[in-house]
């Protein structure tokens, strides 16, 4: 009974995510919700704001633990709604109780399965970054939050089986996604307008409207890691 009730994180993250595609929740993940009912749902969020900040988090959080597809559409009605500061700090948060979730479940349900995988595939992407979080939980985790093509979910997984300590992992999640999410929410926050203009924008006009802040994103994937690699070589290399 006791090895049963580690696997019970698991099923209930299973069992949450049949339920959204069983119920077609996942098809409102997308721009076509803020272009139907983005006016009514920015009214519903200025009139009821507390509450709707609170449900945005929990949504967010449990879109983000049933690893869902089109979690980035939420990242972009949070800031359609809430504009790009606090959406974004919302999202951040929500993602990183998300990411905990699948942290836990990694930990109690597939750690030593997915330990096993990591130990046996020499030279994979999952056993380097359980070596590099390992290492270095702090800095690891939010250099690797900072570089927006590290898959999100393989690092929860990674710091899961390797049982991570779970204050710095927090914390460098959190303030590793909290750049990323500024930006996306800065990018919903303009939407309003582009849809005033456009009801049925094309990829290429979305493009060019938010060239600067996909610019941003762009320098978090290669200038913020490459920098924060330096400063670890240099604070390494310091003298005692």
């Amino acid at each position: 009974m006791r090895n049963f009730g580690r696997f019970i994180p698991l099923i209930v993250i299973l069992a949450l995510a049949g339920l959204i595609f069983a119920m077609g929740w996942h098809r409102y993940l997308s721009l076509d919700t803020l272009r139907e009912h983005g006016g009514a749902l920015r009214e519903f969020a200025r009139e009821n704001y507390a509450l709707s900040l609170l449900a945005l988090v929990l949504i967010f959080a449990l879109a983000t633990a049933s690893v869902v597809p089109g979690v980035f559409f939420l990242t972009i009605t949070a800031g359609y709604l809430f504009g790009p500061w606090v959406g974004g700090v919302a999202t951040a948060l929500a993602a990183t109780l998300g990411a905990t979730v699948i942290y836990y479940v990694a930990r109690t349900a597939l750690g030593e399965s997915l330990r096993k995988k990591a130990e046996a595939n020499q030279g994979g992407m999952l056993q380097k970054i359980c070596e590099g979080v390992d290492r270095d939980t702090f800095s690891y985790v939010l250099a690797a939050r900072l570089v927006v093509t590290v898959p999100f979910h393989l690092i929860n997984l990674a710091a899961g089986v390797i049982s991570a300590p779970l204050r710095p992992y927090l914390g460098a999640t959190f303030l590793g996604l909290l750049p990323a999410h500024v930006i996306y929410c800065w990018i919903g926050s303009g939407l309003s307008e582009v849809l005033a203009r456009d009801a049925d924008p094309d990829l290429t006009s979305l493009m060019r409207e938010f060239a600067l802040p996909l610019a941003g994103v762009a320098l978090l994937a290669i200038v913020l890691p490459l920098a924060f690699r330096l400063w670890r070589k240099r604070r390494g290399a310091a003298p005692a």
